[in-house]
C-alpha cells in the first residue's frame, strides 16, 4: 500500500479510468441536438470559469457599503425627493471603512454610488441630485477608491438602474443618461474590480417602467474595465436567490441557460462571454443531471450570497443592538463560502460616516474565529492510503499511484494521535471544472467505520459541520463525479466554541 504525506497546499488529482476530457475548455458550452446524456455530462465537466470569475471566487469575502440619503432619512428605499442638504456626515473616514474591512478578512468593498433614490455619491455631471449640492461636497466614490488602493483593497461600485429622481426614467433617453453615469464611474476612479447591478424596476414619474439596455451597459464596462466582474444582473455572477447569507445545499456553478443568451467575444483575450445575462436563477436545483439534460447551453455562472450585518441595508440607530454576532457571521460563512459561494456582507456606515462600533466588534471577532479554526488542519501530519483510485499526483505532479477501479475514490487518513474534530473542509480546483456530485466522511471506531457527514457538490469550497468525534483514522469517499476531478485542499478542523 502506498502512502503520501498530506500538506495544506498539495493538489490531489484523481482521474476516472474512462474519463475523456475535451481538448478545449471555456466558461460555456452549447448543447447540440444529437448530444446524449453522456455527452452533456462531459460538456458540463469541461466548463470552467473565466479568469475574472476564478479570481472573484478566490476573494471569498466581499463587503457592501450602503450609504446615502437613506442613512439620514431612516428609509431603506428613498423616493428621489430628498433635499441634498440632508447628506452631511460629521466624521467621514473612508480609511476607517477599509481598516475594519481588512480586519474582517474582506477582500473587496462595493459602494452604493447611486441607490434607487437617484442620489449620486460622486459629483456627476448628469444630475443635480448628488453630493455636489450637499453641505458635505466630497466625492465619496473617490475617497473610498483612494482608501482602497492605499490599503491594497479591491474596489467596486453599485449603480442602481432604477432611478426615482430622474425625469427621464421610463423614456428612451434614460439609457443614455444611465450610460453617461456609468461611463463617469468606470473612467474616473482607476481600476474597478466589480460592478454590481440589481434588477429593481419600478414606475417612473410618467407611470412607465424602464427597459434597461443591459448589453450596452456591459459593453461600456468591458471597454473601460475589462477585468471587472459584472454581478447579479450581469454576465459573470448571479444572485444566490435570497438575502439571508445562506446558500444551497447543492450549488452548481455550471448551470443551464438559453443558447441565445451567449455571444462569444475575445477582444480582451479573456474569453469574455455572455453579453446578455441569463437572469436570476432561484430554484433549489439549478445544475443537477436532471436539470442539464434538456439545456440549450451550459455556462459557468457562480453564486454570490448577500446579507446585511444588520436587519436593514442602510444604517438605522435603532438597529445598533441588532447587529449579527460573530457566531452568527461564522454560521453564515459556513453556509455561503462553505457552499460554493462568495459572501457579500453589507456593512452600512452610520451618520458620522464611520462603521459603527457594534459592527466593527462583531466583524473583528468573526475573523478571529475563522483564523483560529482554520489555522490547524488536523490532517496536516496524517498519512494517507488510497483505494479504488486510478491515479494520484502530488503537488509536483510526479508521484503516481496506479490502482484499478475508477469509482468510488476512497482514501484513508491516519493521524499520529487521536484528534477531536467537528468540521470538514474540501475544495475542488475549479480552474479544472466542478465535478463532484456526492461524497462522505467517515471515522473508524474499533473495527467499524461510521459515517459522520455527507454532502453533494463541492465546487470552490465545501465546509461541513458535524457533532464532535474523536479518532485517529478517517476516510473520505468521493462517491459520484462527472469526470476526472482535481482537489486543491481538504482538512479536518475543530471549533471549540461550537455549542
Amino acid at each position: 500500500m502506498n502512502t503520501l504525506k498530506i500538506t495544506l497546499g498539495c493538489f490531489l488529482f484523481f482521474s476516472l479510468f474512462n474519463a475523456v476530457q475535451p481538448a478545449a475548455q471555456n466558461n460555456f458550452a452549447f448543447i447540440r441536438p444529437g448530444d446524449d446524456s453522456l455527452a452533456i455530462i462531459k460538456k458540463a465537466a469541461a466548463v470552467v470559469p473565466s479568469k475574472r470569475q476564478l479570481e472573484w471566487q478566490q476573494w471569498e469575502r466581499t463587503g457592501f457599503l450602503h450609504f446615502g440619503v437613506n442613512t439620514f432619512t431612516g428609509k431603506e428605499w428613498g423616493d428621489g425627493k430628498e433635499n441634498p442638504a440632508i447628506f452631511n456626515p460629521t466624521d467621514f473616514d473612508a480609511e476607517q471603512w477599509v481598516r475594519i474591512a481588512k480586519k474582517a478578512g474582506i477582500e473587496l468593498l462595493i459602494i452604493t454610488a447611486k441607490h434607487h433614490d437617484g442620489f449620486c455619491l460622486w459629483p456627476t455631471a448628469t444630475t443635480e441630485h448628488s453630493v455636489k449640492n450637499s453641505p458635505f461636497k466630497k466625492d465619496i466614490v473617490q475617497e473610498l477608491s483612494i482608501a482602497c488602493k492605499k490599503a491594497g483593497m479591491r474596489f467596486g461600485f453599485y449603480l442602481s438602474p432604477w432611478d426615482r429622481n430622474s425625469p427621464l426614467y421610463g423614456t428612451d433617453q434614460y439609457n443614455d443618461f444611465f450610460v453617461a453615469q456609468l461611463t463617469e464611474l468606470v473612467t474616473q476612479y482607476g481600476k474597478i474590480d466589480e460592478v454590481w447591478f440589481d434588477g429593481a424596476n419600478g414606475e417612473g414619474p410618467n407611470g412607465k417602467k424602464q427597459h434597461y439596455d443591459f448589453p450596452r451597459y456591459y459593453e461600456v464596462i468591458r471597454q473601460h474595465q475589462p477585468k471587472a466582474v459584472i454581478a447579479i444582473s450581469g454576465p459573470d455572477v448571479r444572485w444566490v436567490g435570497t438575502e439571508t447569507g445562506y446558500g444551497r445545499d447543492t450549488e452548481w456553478s455550471v448551470v443551464p441557460v438559453k443558447a441565445s443568451s451567449f455571444t462569444q467575444i475575445v477582444s480582451d483575450k479573456l474569453h469574455t462571454t455572455n453579453l446578455v445575462a441569463p437572469g436570476d436563477m432561484m430554484e433549489t436545483d439549478l445544475g443537477s443531471r436532471k436539470k442539464i439534460q434538456y439545456a440549450e447551453a451550459l455556462a459557468w455562472y457562480p453564486a454570490e450570497t448577500d446579507v446585511s450585518i444588520r436587519p436593514g441595508w442602510f444604517y438605522h440607530e435603532k438597529e445598533d443592538s441588532l447587529v449579527k454576532s460573530a457566531d452568527k457571521l461564522l454560521d453564515i460563512y459556513f453556509n455561503s463560502i462553505g457552499k460554493n459561494g462568495v459572501l457579500l456582507l453589507n456593512i452600512p456606515p452610520d451618520k458620522r460616516g464611520r462603521i459603527h462600533e457594534a459592527d466593527s466588534a462583531a466583524l473583528i471577532q468573526w475573523n478571529l474565529k475563522i483564523k483560529e479554526i482554520f489555522s490547524n488542519n488536523l490532517l496536516l501530519h496524517a498519512r494517507s492510503s488510497l483505494k479504488n483510485t486510478r491515479r494520484l499526483f502530488d503537488d509536483n505532479y510526479k508521484t503516481t499511484i496506479q490502482i484499478n477501479h475508477p469509482l468510488p475514490y476512497e482514501f484513508v487518513f491516519s493521524t499520529p494521535q487521536p484528534v477531536r474534530t467537528n468540521i470538514f473542509m474540501i475544495q475542488e480546483d475549479i480552474s479544472k471544472g466542478q465535478k463532484v456530485e456526492a461524497f462522505s466522511v467517515w471515522v473508524k471506531k474499533g473495527t467499524e467505520w461510521q459515517k459522520i457527514t455527507a454532502a453533494t457538490t463541492i465546487g470552490y469550497k465545501r465546509i461541513l459541520e458535524f457533532d464532535e468525534v474523536t479518532g485517529s483514522e478517517f476516510k473520505i469517499i468521493i462517491e459520484a463525479a462527472r469526470g476526472g476531478i482535481v482537489l486543491s485542499q481538504l482538512g479536518l478542523y475543530y471549533n471549540n466554541t461550537k455549542k
